[in-house]
């Protein structure tokens, strides 16, 4: 059996996908990076390999993400992507006609304008955490409620309260006040669904073209009460594909495909590369003003990689001082 491996590793999250010949999902992975991407690479390629079987031969990889330098590294990446790339390509994948991807994350939010099969214009919002993925778990657990059933519990709001959602610390103290003053939980959290909404039309979605049809991915796509939300405010259905949570892995997979299918082998390290040693370091260059901050990550003893410096200087060696 031949297989595409993607690679997607974010600061909340790293997941893995596997997909045949065909485009199928053969399987995939979602785990907790917990500041901690290498060995959450290492621990989902361990994990994988338990749970495909052993004649799986893996033709091609990508990653993407925000640990996607370092994943490529690992992993022997044939194509690294950035974050709208990959989620654009697999939006495309599962909605062919897509005009608009909403993609929330652990920590940022993304849009992405597609038009005739092409990216055209995107955003992001980095700046502010209200409505991401992170944001939603830390009130779920301030409310003990568990995260699966928040956006359950949305939807059974009769009058939703108005909460302001500008900010996560000022989201936070209106819930608090609203709490304080008696209103129901299931109205406060709908309160915040169409606040965050609110927030990241408002930011992330600001002077964009907005046209059905929209899909709906990353992480938080798996709140009823935030994709409710959306459908309220922008008057047209959302679609949420299947594969919502994992997208990012599914479109490196899907580029692997496609540089494979350019005749280019493979450099995939294999599952094996899990037991593998690995180690990084980071140090300042003083050759010129710009004093890039490189990275540098080791297999043993042996310089796999660095980056990080504007120039190249660093990143065109492996010897243990910078090229001339």
């Amino acid at each position: 059996m031949n297989a595409y491996l993607g690679v997607d590793v974010g600061s909340v999250s790293t997941n893995f996908v596997l997909m045949d010949e065909q485009g199928k999902l053969l399987d995939s992975l979602y785990i907790r990076t917990k500041g901690q991407p290498i060995q959450a690479i290492q621990a989902g390629l361990k994990a994988l390999e338990k749970q495909v079987p052993p004649s799986l031969n893996v033709l091609g990889s990508g990653a993407t993400g925000s640990a996607r330098q370092l994943t490529g590294v690992i992993i022997g990446a044939d194509i690294v992507k950035n974050e709208i790339t990959a989620h654009a390509v697999a939006a495309m994948h599962c909605v062919p006609d897509v005009q608009t991807v909403l993609e929330i994350g652990g920590q940022d939010s993304k849009l992405i304008i597609i038009r005739d099969g092409v990216v055209v214009d995107f955003a992001m919002n980095t700046v502010c955490s209200a409505g991401t993925g992170s944001f939603l778990d830390h009130q779920a657990a301030r409310l003990g409620i568990p995260i699966e059933e928040f956006g359950k519990l949305a939807l059974q709001s009769k009058q939703p309260v108005r909460i302001a959602g500008r900010c996560s610390v000022f989201a936070e103290s209106d819930m608090v006040h609203k709490q304080q003053m008696g209103h129901k939980t299931p109205d406060i959290i709908a309160g915040l669904c169409d606040a965050l909404v609110r927030n990241y039309l408002n930011n992330v979605g600001k002077g964009k073209s907005i046209a059905a049809p929209l899909v709906f991915q990353g992480g938080v796509a798996a709140n009823q009460g935030i994709r409710h939300a959306f459908e309220k405010e922008l008057g047209v259905p959302v679609i949420i594909p299947e594969d919502f949570g994992v997208m990012g892995a599914l479109g490196m997979a899907i580029l692997a495909k496609e540089n494979r299918a350019q005749g280019k082998k493979t450099r995939f390290r294999g599952f094996g590369a899990s037991e593998l040693r690995f180690a990084t370091r980071s140090f300042e260059c003083n050759g010129c003003p710009n004093q890039c901050e490189i990275v540098e990550i080791r297999q043993d003893e042996a310089v796999l990689a660095r980056w990080g410096d504007r120039c190249h200087k660093w990143q065109n060696t492996t010897r243990g001082e910078a090229a001339s």
